[in-house]
């Protein structure tokens, strides 16, 4: 079920960014409504999983790791996770350098999903929600190009297959941990979630106007994770007495 749903949000991306890739609006707006929904799943759900746990007064350094290694990551996706690939030519993306870092951002998210307790757990839709904006934005990118540049050779579909299957691998890794383990990663995609979503929301307006849309798409975001949250802790009660 988990590994089908990852896939599946992948694709499902990728279509869509295949067919509507030109409408960066809409990239935009998908991205800025799932940074609410990401930034709420950190603060609610990952963040209290992580201090709650033995060792949690340590483990905000590995929170900051996270932030650090996925500024390190952008290094080589130049921002792609937020939705930056048309500030810059495709020539300045090399294909190689962008899945490396996908791929690693990924299988990083996968591997705390070995140890969650239920199927649909809200880290888990959390990771679905960000993977549909991202592809989307890579379906746009390896399809949607001026045909006719060599960059369209390398193998698209291999690329996205590859970040298709990076948190499945992740996951599958993840079972080889000792479980001990799970908030020390929790804590690390947890920074890497916070930047990227802190990163969406507050990236400044071209003069700083209010903009109503940006500020609803994100309540909307935070809106269906806060929902999705007491769903979630609505049929826990069931479960734990």
């Amino acid at each position: 079920m988990t590994v089908t749903l990852l896939i599946l949000s992948v694709i499902a991306g990728v279509l869509l960014g295949k067919y509507f890739g030109k409408k960066e609006k809409l990239a935009k707006n998908l991205l800025i409504l799932s940074a609410g929904f990401l930034i709420t799943i950190c603060l609610n759900e990952v963040f209290p999983q992580v201090y709650t746990a033995e060792a949690g007064s340590s483990l905000g350094i590995f929170v900051i790791a996270g932030v650090l290694l996925q500024m390190i990551l952008e290094a080589l996706t130049k921002g792609f996770e937020h939705g930056h690939f048309h500030h810059h030519n495709d020539h300045n993306i090399l294909p190689v350098a962008l899945m490396v870092g996908l791929f690693i951002h990924a299988f990083i998210e996968g591997i705390p999903l070995a140890n969650e307790e239920q199927e649909l757990s809200p880290y888990l839709l959390g990771i679905v929600f960000h993977n549909l904006p991202i592809s989307f934005i890579l379906g746009a990118f390896l399809f949607n190009r001026k045909e006719g540049k060599s960059t369209t050779s390398y193998p698209s579909l291999l690329i996205v297959a590859l970040f298709a299957l990076a948190s499945p691998m992740g996951m599958l890794l993840g079972n080889y941990f000792n479980p001990d383990l799970q908030p020390y990663f929790l804590a690390i995609v947890g920074g890497i979630f916070l930047h990227i979503s802190s990163v969406i929301i507050f990236e400044s307006n071209k003069n700083h106007n209010i903009d109503w849309v940006k500020i609803g798409l994100v309540i909307l975001g935070v809106s269906l994770a806060l929902v999705m949250h007491l769903f979630h802790d609505h049929s826990h009660v069931g479960h734990h007495h």
